[in-house]
């Protein structure tokens, strides 16, 4: 079986690398889990992973000249396969985004769930087609009206490629912060259901300085759980993986966005 979610979010600073390894490490507790840093010019993810000093990375198997196989980006972090993606902004102008496709087909021989860590805005190819890849996306909000419209914005374009939505996360919800309003709000606009609300956490920043994911850092913090709460309502479908594969190949990659 393998599914491929897209982890979305409109906008930069809601948490959506948190909430991609998090999600992963909360999944694979019963699922065998692939994690992509599929954010190719803001790549972050290796930082969160303790993988800042990854050899190869995605950059590397987007790059034609390049002699590297697929196995060699994958790194085995926190019970879960990760594929991490450099920095460098000379590897980020090189790469060719429609190879993405090749890697996640790929990948999703040999995984159940396959997480990509999307890039926030959508002002390019390599920025739409992890989206495009997807089977869903897992929509990172804020309980903001500003996130929310982001939030639709990524959605409407999803639906567009034919990607669903499996749910919406709100993630660092403050005490004052009236989430049941915004909630309310989005379940009338987003497909999917409202898989969590996530609270505002001193661990999460302390996760990252650690190069830890947050599961790892501080499992009994209260962000932890309700991100478990959030894999826990995500219902993972079953895929047969050639099949997935076979359509992640022949993806169209947009022409524009």
């Amino acid at each position: 079986m393998v599914e491929a979610f897209a982890v979305a979010s409109g906008k930069g600073g809601t948490g959506k690398t948190t909430s991609t390894l998090a999600l992963g490490m909360a999944l694979a507790t019963e699922y065998d889990v692939t994690v992509i840093d599929a954010d190719t010019g803001m790549a972050n993810l290796l930082f969160h992973a303790g993988l800042d000093d990854a050899d190869v990375t995605l950059h590397d198997l987007l790059i034609e000249e390049r002699d590297v196989q697929v196995e060699d980006a994958v790194y085995e972090r926190f019970g879960m396969s990760v594929v991490p993606c450099g920095t460098s902004l000379a590897s980020f102008e090189a790469a060719d985004p429609a190879r993405l496709r090749d890697v996640v087909a790929e990948l999703a021989h040999d995984t159940d769930v396959l997480l990509l860590d999307s890039p926030a805005a959508l002002g390019s190819k390599s920025a739409v087609l992890p989206i495009v890849l997807a089977d869903r996306i897992v929509v990172v909000l804020q309980p903001t009206v500003p996130s929310l419209s982001d939030g639709l914005k990524v959605q409407e374009y999803a639906h567009s490629y034919g990607t669903d939505t499996a749910g919406v996360v709100f993630n660092r919800v403050r005490p004052d912060e009236n989430v049941d309003r915004i909630a309310e709000q989005a379940g009338r606009y987003f497909g999917g259901q409202a898989l969590a609300s996530v609270p505002e956490s001193d661990a999460v920043r302390a996760a990252r300085r650690a190069g830890e994911p947050l599961l790892a850092h501080a499992p009994d913090d209260p962000a932890a759980d309700a991100f478990r709460e959030a894999a826990a309502r995500l219902d993972v479908r079953d895929g047969d993986g050639r099949d997935v594969a076979e359509r992640f190949k022949s993806a169209v990659v947009p022409d524009r966005v």
